[in-house]
């Protein structure tokens, strides 16, 4: 088991942990959830080791091994395979010393050491987990230094798996993963025999690998049992608990309260007032904090355009004059939801760069719509933001004609508003800015949004964000993700890139999984099923939900905008009350002000009540058609 005692971390003045205490069984997966920057990488530094906690202490059984991914991508002229052997310090060393032992007896103890750990078939199993992260065989006798960064993290996943210590810690495993390497690393998780701690915004990993919940909130930590959903429903139902226990105790506490300063120097109640002051102070007070705040990501509205958008004619694309894809033909229209398959490296952003038109077709043909308007995000962007620019100033720096109310209107639709928009890009979160380039994304109100890897800086309930603005938008999608839950909940087709070409996969995620982890054929219509709907009624059929939910959409904004006008008005009502002159020089206008303010206060709370019915009925409707 490992224990988790009382920790506190103060990080520059800052405390991250305070009093966090946790008591996890040994063998099991963990899921370690919490907002970002809410100190889930502090506290895996601290078990690691490396970072000592200012108070309380981590213990666990003394023969356990602990280990986690290299915080540096190896690098220099050593093979894939090599690396990934050399991650095992107890093999290489034992294989080291019986190079060099002429002992028998002690040669003996090495090897009987070496079967006992399975170091011969080491090979196999490090190629294997290679293969798995893909890597071809041939990839595997490279040297490392020959690959991107993002690839020697994937040689630094493997050593450790490799490895397999007894504790895995894993801090967002799937950030340099495609969908492929996510479902492989998903199987061979559940499959592993060792405890795991995961850091991850994967909702369908967790929900897939985690048999318990680690939530980090407000410092402190609370294990729950079962995977993420399960974790969602059972901390809603003890938050609604608390909160009606908290509002009993609040109102026994005012009751109390008010026949105490009542009766307290009445002599024929002031026995019975000094009883109910001692109930006052034995009565437990529950402190129920507040749900953390989400921003909202909202997608403007696509410019009109008829279908189709683009088309591609034996098309083919590439770089330095090597065709990367040839010979696509494809059609996309104004309703279409795409989402696209295939390992990395085989051309799925090259597509996407295709259709932005950051691209040129090197052969065949590309017809584009004159009314086309594309909004590209993709990941290798965010290293390219001035860090010094705020981002209002980014977005300036694009749309030089946009006033600044205007730029900040698109930021706060992205959940960027107040002191976000006037914040240096250095100091915004990995997902403020992935934020920030949504928010260029979309200045043009685009038609066809392509979006390569948008989630990877996103935590669970921004991803949710993302989920609901795609569904709501009207436009075109294009999306690569390794996200499972955005593509099913938000894409009807899907199109496999592989083997350098693009070709429709007839099935969902679940025939992909199947069809990648047991080498079967890509899946084909099963005769048990209802026949498929055609691509043109499965699109019309997207419409009209999206349609339908227009009006439902269109209350809630509707609620929206009356609060925000009704608490300007308060506001406004608020500053005049607050002149110390107004009820000594005119106390007539003093009055009709407060009754004003009183009105506008009871406008508000109603004004709340349906924003509060509108949103739920729409956030049902909307888990209803996803």
């Amino acid at each position: 088991m490992l224990v988790i005692d009382n920790i506190v971390v103060r990080i520059a003045g800052r405390e991250i942990l305070d009093g966090a205490s946790a008591s996890l069984p040994a063998g099991r997966r963990i899921g370690l959830v919490g907002r970002n920057g809410a100190g889930k990488s502090t506290l895996l530094m601290v078990i690691l080791g490396g970072l000592t906690p200012d108070l309380g202490e981590v213990s666990w059984p003394k023969d356990w091994r602990i280990g986690a991914v290299a915080q540096e991508a190896p690098g220099g002229p050593m093979s894939l395979i090599e690396t990934v052997l050399a991650g095992d310090s107890e093999r290489s060393a034992l294989l080291a010393r019986a190079e060099h032992e002429h002992d028998p007896h002690a040669l003996g103890d090495i090897h009987a050491r070496l079967e006992a750990i399975d170091a011969y078939s080491a090979p196999a199993r490090a190629a294997s987990i290679l293969h798995g992260l893909g890597f071809s065989a041939s990839d595997q006798m490279r040297p490392c230094s020959q690959f991107s960064g993002g690839w020697r993290m994937r040689v630094a996943l493997a050593a450790i798996l490799f490895r397999a210590p007894d504790l895995l810690l894993l801090d967002e495993p799937t950030n340099y993963l495609d969908l492929e390497g996510v479902l492989w690393l998903e199987d061979y998780l559940r499959r592993y025999r060792g405890s795991v701690i995961v850091v991850s915004h994967d909702r369908d990993l967790l929900n897939n690998v985690a048999e318990f919940i680690l939530h980090l909130e407000y410092q402190k930590l609370t294990l729950y049992s079962g995977n993420y959903d399960t974790f969602v429903d059972t901390r809603a139902m003890r938050r609604a608990n608390d909160m009606a226990f908290a509002r009993k105790q609040d109102a026994a506490r005012k009751h109390m309260q008010a026949f105490v300063d009542r009766f307290r120097y009445k002599a024929s109640k002031a026995r019975q007032a000094q009883s109910r002051i001692k109930m006052l102070e034995r009565l437990q007070r529950v402190e129920v904090p507040p749900d953390e705040f989400i921003a909202p990501i909202r997608l403007p509205r696509p410019l009109d355009a008829s279908p189709p958008l683009i088309g591609l004619e034996k098309a083919c694309v590439g770089y330095d004059g090597r065709a990367v894809l040839s010979a696509m033909s494809l059609r996309f229209d104004p309703d279409d939801r795409i989402a696209l398959l295939g390992k990395n490296g085989n051309g799925k952003s090259t597509l996407a760069k295709l259709l932005a038109g950051k691209l040129e077709a090197m052969g065949g043909e590309v017809v584009r719509s004159k009314k086309l308007v594309p909004g590209y995000f993709a990941q290798h962007q965010l290293d390219e933001l001035d860090p010094d620019a705020t981002a209002v100033q980014t977005l300036a720096r694009v749309r030089p004609k946009l006033n600044q109310t205007e730029l900040r209107t698109q930021l706060g639709a992205m959940g960027l508003s107040g002191d976000k928009a006037l914040t240096r890009v250095g100091q915004l979160s990995g997902g403020e800015r992935a934020r920030l380039m949504l928010a260029m994304a979309t200045l043009d109100r685009p038609n066809l949004l392509i979006l390569d890897e948008p989630t990877n800086h996103l935590d669970i309930d921004a991803r949710e964000e993302l989920l609901m603005a795609l569904n709501d938008f009207e436009g075109a999608v294009v999306l690569v993700s390794h996200d499972r839950r955005l593509i099913e909940a938000t894409m009807d087709r899907l199109l496999l890139v592989a083997e350098g070409g693009v070709t429709p996969f007839d099935g969902d995620l679940d025939d992909y999984r199947r069809f990648l982890l047991s080498g079967e054929a890509a899946p084909q219509p099963r005769l048990e099923q209802a026949p498929k709907l055609s691509k043109e009624d499965a699109r019309r059929e997207a419409a009209e939900r999206r349609k339908a939910l227009k009006p439902l959409k269109e209350k809630v904004e509707i609620a929206e905008h009356q609060i925000d006008e009704l608490n300007k008005e308060i506001a406004k009502y608020d500053k005049a009350l607050a002149d110390p002159l107004l009820f000594a020089q005119d106390r007539a206008k003093a009055t009709a002000v407060s009754k004003k303010r009183a009105d506008a206060q009871r406008r508000l709370e109603a004004a709340e009540a349906r924003w509060i019915a509108v949103n739920e009925e729409y956030e049902i409707a909307m888990r209803a058609d996803a």
